[in-house]
């Protein structure tokens, strides 16, 4: 996808918070818009710089994590296509307080506080939408917290295997294959455990007969068993 041939407000009116705008808002809201083209690994920001903007990734994956005094690595949030992130902080006036860093070749959006603030006081009715998508944002974090204190690692795994995207294709009860978008490594910083504790679920998993790993890929050979599997 070649940015110069990207259709902005096309894009604009797909995601969540802009659905309702017509094309001429939808125009207007793409004047304070940047796209970014991101190659593995480069930073989209890092604590402390100034946070006037929020982003929403296109194409790719952007790591959300924090760095302890020891320089051990946190992830705080994995951002896949049509997510977006920063809008929350964007309106404190605060600096970032967390980095982000793309995980693979990326495609990246930036939306500028102006643009949107322009567009409130235009029409109301779009802080209502940007409050609702902050709050489902403050909704998966508040459930992560709850899972980190709450359950095993093993529920971790297997809740993350049976993640939202997949319950539809488990409730058939055929095969489902979940791609893992990043490092194991990755994911298990996402889920607060080691990589090798990650990598002996998988495996007590694949001796159960519950799933078959290929590299990135995790078929889920009974997702019902897996579901009901007592080590959750």
């Amino acid at each position: 996808m070649e940015a110069r041939t990207f259709d902005l407000p096309r894009y604009l009116s797909v995601l969540p918070l802009f659905t309702d705008l017509n094309r001429p808002e939808l125009e207007r809201l793409a004047l304070g818009c940047q796209l970014r083209r991101l190659s593995r690994g480069d930073t989209v920001f890092r604590v402390g710089e100034a946070c006037e903007e929020f982003h929403v990734t296109v194409t790719g994956q952007v790591k959300l994590y924090a760095l302890s005094p020891a320089g051990q690595e946190k992830v705080i949030e994995l951002v896949g296509p049509g997510n977006s992130f920063a809008e929350a902080l964007m309106f404190t006036g605060k600096p970032y307080i967390v980095n982000a860093q793309a995980l693979t070749d990326t495609l990246l959006l930036t939306v500028k506080k102006e643009a949107v603030v322009g567009e409130i006081e235009r029409d109301p009715r779009f802080a209502m939408r940007m409050l609702a998508g902050i709050s489902r944002r403050l909704h998966g974090l508040v459930h992560d917290v709850e899972a980190y204190a709450l359950h095993s690692g093993m529920q971790r795994v297997i809740g993350y295997l049976l993640r939202d995207q997949v319950v539809e294709d488990c409730a058939t009860g055929e095969v489902v294959i979940v791609s893992l978008p990043v490092s194991k490594a990755t994911i298990a910083s996402r889920l607060s455990l080691t990589p090798e504790y990650f990598s002996r679920v998988l495996h007590e998993l694949e001796s159960a007969g519950l799933v078959r790993i290929d590299k990135r890929d995790v078929h889920i050979l009974d997702p019902k068993s897996l579901a009901d599997y007592p080590g959750r």
